[in-house]
């Protein structure tokens, strides 16, 4: 019998049954690179499903029957792709299978950031009604900048656009948007938002893409939403921008390092709404991107 390995503590019941010609295990909740190592090495997976952990040459390399490296999610960028390549080793993705969820967490970190949803809620419960002194942001008619128009940027910018918000966005792989989405170049999106919202892959040539020198070329007070990959921003000059006032909010889903230790310099800074992670860890989500995991290993596997 054919061996998956998990890199995770689990897997959808709807998937599991998918794979029920197949041997499952699992490498738990946080494997290391040397977990992996060692569980290749005693089971020889022709397949890897990616939850948590990185996968690169050195895993490969211990599983020398492996074929195929499955995402649990959409994002391939803890994937060593060049050295799966080279060893003819075929990286699929769910593509799209949370982008539901993701989208509607961009919204919900758009939304706190706007109507001081945190830093409201913490006056209230020490016993203080500010409405007298607070004035919150109004979204309608303000512009939303989106970088990365695939599944999730577009369900989000759906419901951008149902809040009568204009909708700007760049992608250079989009194609056949709809007519409510306006393309434009990555200077527009710097200038004109009055939001900045992130949901694109983190890929060399993007890394640090949000930084001090495009933080101040955006509008003063803007609102940053990142819900794809912490890398793409430069955290130390987010967190300047966010002092000075140049940003007003950023509400933050993925960070340079995972999992955020205690002292980060985020932590405290009420204008920074963070959440773990946690943007496509939805039960359906969950159900989603398991199935779609498994579906397209076993694609991989049946064209042999």
């Amino acid at each position: 019998m054919s061996t998956v390995l998990v890199t995770g503590a689990d897997l959808a019941p709807q998937a599991l049954a998918l794979l029920k010609n197949m041997e499952v295990v699992y490498a738990g909740k946080t494997p290391t690179e040397d977990d992996l190592i060692a569980l290749c090495q005693r089971h020889d997976p022709v397949a890897i499903i990616v939850r948590y952990g990185k996968v690169g040459a050195k895993v490969m390399d211990a599983a020398p029957s492996l074929k195929v490296i499955s995402k649990h999610g959409s994002g391939t960028d803890t994937i060593d792709k060049v050295a799966a390549s080279a060893r003819g080793i075929e990286v699929v993705a769910a593509a799209g299978a949370n982008a539901a969820a993701v989208a509607e967490q961009a919204l919900a970190l758009m939304l706190a950031c706007a109507k001081s949803v945190v830093p409201l809620d913490a006056r209230m419960h020490a016993g203080h009604w500010d409405k007298a002194t607070h004035k919150s942001l109004e979204l309608g008619g303000r512009t939303v900048g989106l970088v990365g128009l695939g599944a999730i940027g577009q369900r989000f910018a759906r419901m951008a656009h149902a809040m009568d918000m204009r909708v700007i966005g760049f992608d250079p792989f989009a194609k056949n948007l709809p007519d409510y989405i306006q393309p434009v170049d990555l200077a527009t999106i710097w200038r004109e938002s009055d939001v900045v919202s992130l949901h694109c892959p983190l890929t060399d040539e993007n890394r640090g893409m949000l930084n001090a020198d495009t933080l101040a070329q955006c509008k003063r007070g803007v609102i940053v939403v990142n819900t794809a990959r912490g890398g793409l921003i430069d955290e130390a000059a987010l967190l300047q921008a966010v002092r000075s006032g140049q940003v007003a909010g950023a509400g933050l889903d993925s960070f340079a390092v995972e999992p955020m230790t205690a002292g980060h310099p985020f932590q405290g800074q009420e204008r920074i709404v963070l959440s773990p992670h946690i943007g496509g860890v939805t039960s359906d989500a969950y159900v989603n991107m398991g199935v779609a995991a498994a579906r397209n290993l076993l694609a991989v596997l049946e064209r042999g």
